[in-house]
């Protein structure tokens, strides 16, 4: 399945795209607002897990993760986390970009895409996020998107050893 968003285009991850995966994931200051999940330092191995792992979402009718590419080169990723029984109209998003790219429009284009990929192809009601209180760039970038902010998660997460607060913000099929 291929998105084409106004900045670039929406992909399934590939194989080939493991240099590229591991050249822009691998930055502290991606790191540093994302999940546990998403490592640093993101070495080869877990470059190899997460492409495998996407590898075998693809033999699924719908697609939840996608690579953000520029002339088919991936830059950053996407994606969309189902909820599951009386939640399964509502899904979590969550995306990230390589630092060379940042302040272009790229990530905003990509959730644009992603939001009418979700309300319309997964017939969801509702997409949410859950940035940092402090990730600034996201919340703007959420805000610019037409999401709403919900609340202040207090002590909600920790990261790197430090208890912080999450924004909850959310957007409704309208």
């Amino acid at each position: 399945m291929i998105i084409k968003c106004q900045k670039c285009i929406l992909r399934k991850w590939k194989p080939s795209d493991l240099q590229n995966l591991i050249k822009h994931a691998n930055n502290p200051r991606i790191a540093s607002n994302m999940r546990d999940g998403f490592p640093y330092p993101y070495t080869i191995e877990k470059g190899k897990e997460w492409l495998e792992f996407n590898n075998n979402q693809y033999n699924q009718n719908s697609p939840q993760n996608f690579a953000i590419t520029l002339d088919d080169t991936a830059i950053g990723g996407i994606g969309l986390m189902v909820g599951e029984d009386i939640e399964r109209i509502s899904a979590e998003t969550g995306y990230w970009l390589g630092e060379e790219y940042w302040g272009r429009g790229i990530i905003s284009s990509a959730l644009r895409c992603i939001l009418d990929y979700g309300f319309n192809t997964l017939n969801l009601e509702r997409i949410f996020a859950k940035p940092l209180e402090n990730n600034m760039a996201s919340r703007k970038v959420l805000e610019k998107n037409g999401f709403v902010l919900e609340g202040i998660l207090r002590k909600s997460a920790i990261k790197s050893g430090n208890i912080c607060n999450q924004a909850l913000y959310a957007k409704i099929r309208e």
